[in-house]
Formats: structure tokens, sequence, C-alpha cells
């Protein structure tokens, strides 16, 4: 997980949010459809994140989850996005609520606490010029330094990289954001057999990430297992319908095997998704 290659080289991919926040692309369109983050669009017309969106995006849907009505959640980050740095802070970040009062903090000291309803308190630290966003008891002791460990490595030494991310899962086996990023290494070295084996246990462990089981289908399909593949591909979509490469991938194997109807189906909903 990385972050984009776009011009500035201060934004990130939809994947990186998904695994750095732990969210799936379906929650994630829709805080950007209700109006909570406004990313920009890249050269391929995909969605690019800032520093400000990833904080945005983790406050809406913590506060979501906590009922508070979306006014209130608008108003609270036009308030926290006033106080937030454009770029990860090279000390680190924190977050923090006590009743109404919200409070944005770093190292050298609180910034700024205003009247907000912000009911979460998560820590953001900078590693390699990546961003690590740590919430309260999201995994068992252990496992999110060996997360952590492997994202400063990923660049540098995939070796080590592979084996913290190997050692979180170990510890944590349900740690979906260590799945996909190990996933995203293989995918990348062109390690489909060892890809599909880890898909397997994946799947055991996160049977509702949808991401997940898209790496499943990208698995099976270089593999040239194409019946099973697309079963993976279909299964992500029952979980995430707007996931938009199980709908290309899917239209380019149905294309392959004579269903024109099934291909058109999908290779239009791709279209829609990517508009």
């Amino acid at each position: 997980m990385t972050r984009s290659d776009d011009d500035h080289g201060s934004t990130y991919t939809l994947r990186s949010v998904q695994a750095m926040l732990g969210l799936s692309r379906t929650i994630v369109a829709g805080l950007i459809a209700e109006g909570f983050v406004a990313p920009t669009r890249g050269r391929r017309n995909e969605w690019r994140f800032t520093f400000q969106d990833l904080m945005l995006l983790r406050t809406a849907h913590a506060l979501q989850a906590s009922k508070i009505p979306p006014r209130r959640i608008l108003r609270s980050l036009a308030r926290l996005k006033a106080t937030l740095p454009q770029e990860l802070p090279l000390t680190g970040l924190r977050i923090t609520a006590i009743g109404a009062d919200v409070a944005v903090r770093d190292r050298n000291g609180r910034w700024q606490a205003d009247s907000g309803q912000l009911l979460m308190d998560f820590d953001v630290a900078p590693l390699a010029g990546s961003v690590a966003i740590l919430a309260r008891d999201a995994a068992p002791p252990g496992a999110p330094a060996w997360f952590e460990r492997g994202l400063a490595l990923e660049a540098t030494d995939p070796a080590a990289a592979e084996a913290a991310y190997r050692q979180a899962l170990a510890l944590a086996p349900d740690l979906e954001a260590a799945y996909l990023n190990l996933g995203a290494m293989f995918s990348d070295a062109g390690r489909f057999a060892e890809l599909s084996a880890l898909s397997d246990e994946a799947v055991r462990h996160c049977p509702a990430s949808a991401l997940i089981h898209f790496n499943r289908g990208v698995a099976l399909d270089h593999l040239e297992h194409l019946t099973e593949a697309m079963a993976s591909y279909e299964h992500s979509l029952t979980l995430d319908p707007t996931l938009a490469d199980a709908h290309y991938n899917l239209g380019r194997l149905r294309e392959q095997l004579g269903d024109k109807r099934g291909a058109l189906r999908h290779f239009s909903a791709y279209r829609r998704l990517q508009r």
C-alpha cells in the first residue's frame, strides 16, 4: 500500500484508503455521495484522496456508526477540516473528543478545541512516507506494529515486508488490511499461485470482504481457472456492487466465453461506475 503516483505525489489511491481505514468501497462511495468528502479525479478518472480526505472519511464513518445526524456530521467535519494540515505532519497527529469538545493535537501540544459531535479517539503516525491510522483496540496486541512494519518496508525490502505481514496475520488472522497489502505484493510480482492460497485463507477469516474475493478472482483468473474466477468476481459484487474492476474482469471473461449479453452488462456497469 503506497501513495498514488499522481503529479503532486500527495494523494492516495482508493485501494490505499480502503487498506488504511478498513472501509469498504461501498462505504467510501457512500460517504462521498453524501458530501462528507470530495476527492479529486486522476488521469484515468480514478479517485484521488488527500491526507485531509482520509481524516474526514474516518471521522465521518465513526460518526455515522454512532448514529449522529448527517447535518451534525457535516458541521463537525467542517470544523475538523479547518484544523487539519494539508500533509501528514512529521510528528504524528491525534484527534480526540471529550463530551462535545473536539481537540486536534500533535506532539507539540493542542492545536484547537472546538464544539462538535466527534465520538472517536485515534492516532495518525508517519511511517516512511506512508500514513498509519491506529484505531483503539483495532487488533490484538502486536499485530498493528507488525502491520506498520510491513507498510514501512514494502518499497525498500519486500521480503521483510512480507514476513511482517505474515506475522501480523499470525497474531490477528482477521486483519483484512494485511491480506490486501500482501495480496497486492503477490499480484505485482506475478505470484498468482501464492495469491490464490493467501486468498483462500483470507476468505475463511474475512468472508464479508469484497476486495478479498476480488483478489481470489484475480489469482484464479491468471491461473486460468476461469469458472472459479468468475464465481469469485460475482461474489465480490454481491458484497460490493460498486467494485468496478470486478465488473470489468467479469465482462472480459464472459466475452471470452462467448456470453456477449453478460459481457455487455458488466462492461456497461464498469463504464457507469467510472463516470
